[in-house]
């Protein structure tokens, strides 16, 4: 089967490649990726001593109840292929793969 591919102006063809999974074990929560992403697609949660994940509160009132900040996938469906949170990531968590047309 085939991947699916845009046609750019220019007449080259681009392949957009969609968020499959972040590595949490290597994510260290710094939120660049966060930060780049035009579509809302991820969100920083915590993660317990138990590996539990916990959802934090925006007025940062929680930070005794995890060990860890960690980016998840939150809205996969939003992706729209630029990659920019896997460019940005100095931990390289990201795994992407293209739409099959």
């Amino acid at each position: 089967m085939a991947n699916f591919s845009v046609t750019m102006p220019s007449g080259e063809s681009w392949t957009p490649a969609f968020v499959e999974e972040i590595n949490e074990d290597k994510c260290i929560g710094c939120g660049r990726c966060f930060r780049v992403c035009p579509r809302g697609v991820l969100e920083l949660i915590g993660l317990d001593e138990d590996g539990e994940r916990i959802s934090l509160d925006p007025d940062g009132d929680d930070d005794e109840e995890y060990e860890k900040k960690v980016m998840t996938i939150a809205h996969k469906e939003l992706c729209i292929g630029c990659t920019a949170c896997s460019k940005i990531c100095p931990k390289k968590c990201y795994t992407h793969a293209p739409a099959a047309a």
